[in-house]
């Protein structure tokens, strides 16, 4: 079965760390971001081989950006 999963990526500092947000406790780390993207598509393989299928949450997640505007703090969509 395929899925797709959201995931954050964050500075931090010295490297980058990574996490899954419909996965709680599967995170990760790398010097780059490609090289955290590629770590995180192991860690969640591993993660979702450790739990059994009925128990694995669906991704539901949505992700999106919003933006704002600094002169007047107003967000826009």
């Amino acid at each position: 079965m395929k899925r797709r999963y959201a995931i954050a990526i964050e500075n931090a500092g010295s490297n980058y760390s990574g996490y899954v947000l419909d996965l709680p406790g599967c995170t990760t780390s790398g010097k780059t971001v490609e090289e955290v993207k590629r770590n995180m598509a192991e860690a969640i393989r591993l993660h979702l081989e450790g739990e059994p299928e009925e128990e694995i949450p669906p991704p539901s997640t949505i992700v999106d950006y919003v933006e704002v505007v600094e002169d007047n703090q107003r967000a826009a969509v």
